[in-house]
C-alpha cells in the first residue's frame, strides 16, 4: 500500500496561487477517457498522452482557417507562415531561450527528435582533429552520430557509468579528448533508460574545452523546467509528443545561430536553397532555420503546439514534477519491498533506488525464488492482460542496458558472432553465460498517472 503521509499531500489543492485548478482536475478533464478504458497508462517515456482540450483547439482552428504552403506568396501561404513564426517563438519561450541576444537561438523543425539529431551528425565537421564524445547513456539516436564521427576519420570517445548509471569520470575523458582536438560532445539531461539526471553543469564545461555541445531534453523537457539562459547548450533536441502526446511526427533542433553556421549540410531540398542550377550544378542555401527545414515544413501539426503548451502552463512543469517526485519515491520504495516467502527480493531496479538526481522513470526486472530473472516479455504481457501499459526491452539505449546487466564486452562479442543473422533476444539471452538478464520493464509517469495506478502495479508484480 501507498503511504497515508504521500496520499495525503497527493490529495492537497494547488500550491501555487497562480495554477488555481489542480492536478486531478485538470486530469479528470484532460485524460477521464483513460480512467474510463480501465487503463493504467506508465509509459510516459515512450509517449505522453493528449488532453481532449488539444484535440479541440486543433480543430476549431483547422475548421475556421484557410492555411496553405508556406512557400507560397497568397493569403493562406501568409496564415501559414504566421503559424510557423508564433510557434518557433513558442518554443523558445518554453525553453527560456535569451532575447535579443545576436548568437541567439534558432528553432528548426523536424519529423522528431532523432531526426533533429541527424541533422547535427550529417552536417558537423568531423575530422581528425574535431573528434566526439558520446556518453554510454545515449538513446541510439545520439549512438548513431559515431558513423558519421568515424567515416571521417575522428577520434571516439564514450564516457561510461557507474553502479547508479550516472556518468563517471566525465571530466578527465573531456579533457583528455580535447587535447586531440575538441569537436561535439552528445548526452541526454535524463535518461531515458533509468531515468537519471545527467550533470546539465557538464555543457559549460565541455564549453570552457572547446566542445560543442547536443543536449538530448526529449526525456527530461516533459516534467522539468530547461533554461537555454541556465543551460547554454549549442544544440537541444526534443520530440512534441513527448512533451503533450499531440502532435506525433513533429521534433524539433533547437540551435545557436553560430553552431548552426559551423554545420556544412551533405545535400539540399526543396525550401532549403534560395537558388540552385541544373547547368551549373550549384546551389545557395537558405538562411537558418529555412535551410535545416528540408521541404514543406509540417504546418498543420505545428499549428497544434500552442495548445500542448497552453495545457503544460496549466498544469505547471513545477508542480508536475513535484507530484511525480512523490509518486515515484513511492514506486520505488514500493518495489524494494516486494520480498518472496524466503525474504529474497523479487526486483531488481537499474539505476538509483533513491530520488537524488532521477526523473519519474524506473528500469527493473521480476526475479524469482532462486534470484533469476523473469524475462521482461513474461512480465509486459502479465501487465498487459491487467490493463497496465508499461514498456519492456533496452529502450534504444544499449550503452545503459550493458552497464545495468554487467555484459562483459568479451562474452557479447562471442555471443554476437554466434548469432550472426539469427540474432534474437531469446537467442543472445539462451547465449550469455550465468542466465543474465536482456531486456528490462520500465514504468514511467506523467499526468494521467494516479496512486491507484502504481498499486496496480505493484500487484501485478507482487502476483
Amino acid at each position: 500500500m501507498l503511504s497515508e503521509t504521500v496520499l495525503g499531500r497527493l490529495a492537497e489543492g494547488p500550491r501555487n496561487r497562480d495554477l488555481p485548478v489542480s492536478l486531478d482536475a485538470i486530469r479528470e478533464r484532460e485524460l477521464g477517457r483513460v480512467a474510463r478504458h480501465g487503463i493504467a497508462y506508465l509509459d510516459y517515456a515512450g509517449s505522453a498522452l493528449y488532453g481532449d482540450s488539444q484535440i479541440r483547439a486543433h480543430h476549431a482552428l483547422l475548421a475556421r482557417g484557410i492555411f496553405g504552403n508556406p512557400h507560397s506568396q497568397h493569403l493562406p501561404s501568409e496564415e501559414s507562415s504566421t503559424l510557423l513564426a508564433s510557434a518557433r517563438a513558442r518554443v523558445l519561450q518554453f525553453l527560456d531561450a535569451p532575447a535579443g541576444d545576436p548568437d541567439s537561438y534558432v528553432v528548426v523543425f523536424t519529423a522528431n527528435a532523432s531526426a533533429a539529431i541527424k541533422l547535427i551528425a550529417e552536417s558537423y565537421p568531423f575530422g581528425p582533429h574535431r573528434g566526439c564524445v558520446l556518453s554510454a547513456d545515449n538513446h541510439n539516436s545520439v549512438n548513431g552520430i559515431r558513423e558519421y564521427a568515424r567515416r571521417a576519420n575522428a577520434a571516439l570517445a564514450i564516457i561510461p557509468l557507474d553502479e547508479e548509471l550516472r556518468l563517471r569520470a566525465a571530466e578527465p575523458i573531456l579533457s583528455s579528448a580535447a587535447a586531440n582536438g575538441p569537436g561535439l560532445f552528445a548526452y541526454p539531461a535524463q535518461s531515458n533508460f533509468s531515468g537519471v539526471r545527467q550533470p546539465l553543469a557538464l555543457v559549460e564545461r565541455a564549453h570552457a574545452l572547446g566542445f560543442d555541445v547536443l543536449l538530448d531534453i526529449a526525456g527530461y523537457a516533459p516534467t522539468h523546467s530547461f533554461s537555454l539562459r541556465a543551460c547554454p547548450a549549442d544544440f537541444v533536441a526534443l520530440s512534441f509528443y513527448k512533451l503533450f502526446g499531440y502532435p506525433t511526427g513533429l521534433g524539433a533542433l533547437v540551435a545557436r545561430r553560430s553552431a548552426l553556421e559551423k554545420l556544412r549540410r551533405p545535400w539540399f531540398a526543396g525550401g532549403t536553397v534560395e537558388y540552385a542550377s541544373v547547368a551549373q550544378a550549384r546551389h545557395r542555401l537558405r538562411d537558418a532555420p529555412d535551410a535545416f527545414e528540408d521541404g514543406t515544413p509540417d504546418f498543420l501539426s505545428v499549428a497544434a503546439l500552442d495548445a500542448g503548451f497552453d495545457l503544460l502552463a496549466e498544469a505547471g512543469l513545477d508542480r508536475l514534477g513535484e507530484r511525480l517526485e512523490l509518486l515515484t519515491g513511492e514506486l520505488l520504495r514500493g518495489l524494494l519491498s516486494l520480498r518472496h516467502a524466503s525474504g529474497a527480493p523479487r526486483v531488481a531496479i537499474y539505476g538509483p533506488t533513491t530520488l537524488r538526481e532521477r526523473g519519474a522513470t524506473v528500469a527493473f526486472n521480476l526475479l524469482d525464488a532462486r534470484g533469476a530473472v523473469v524475462p521482461y516479455e513474461v512480465v509486459e504481457q502479465r501487465a498487459k492482460a491487467a490493463g497496465i501499459a508499461v514498456r519492456g526491452g533496452c529502450f534504444c539505449n544499449p550503452g545503459a542496458a550493458e552497464a545495468a546487466f554487467g555484459f562483459d564486452p568479451a562474452e557479447t562479442a562471442r555471443c554476437f558472432a554466434a548469432l550472426g543473422d539469427g540474432f534474437s533476444i531469446p537467442a543472445f539471452r539462451d547465449c550469455l553465460a550465468g542466465g543474465r538478464a536482456v531486456g528490462a520493464v520500465r514504468v514511467s509517469l506523467g499526468l494521467a498517472t494516479t496512486p491507484g495506478d502504481l498499486e496496480r502495479v505493484l500487484a501485478c508484480c507482487a502476483g
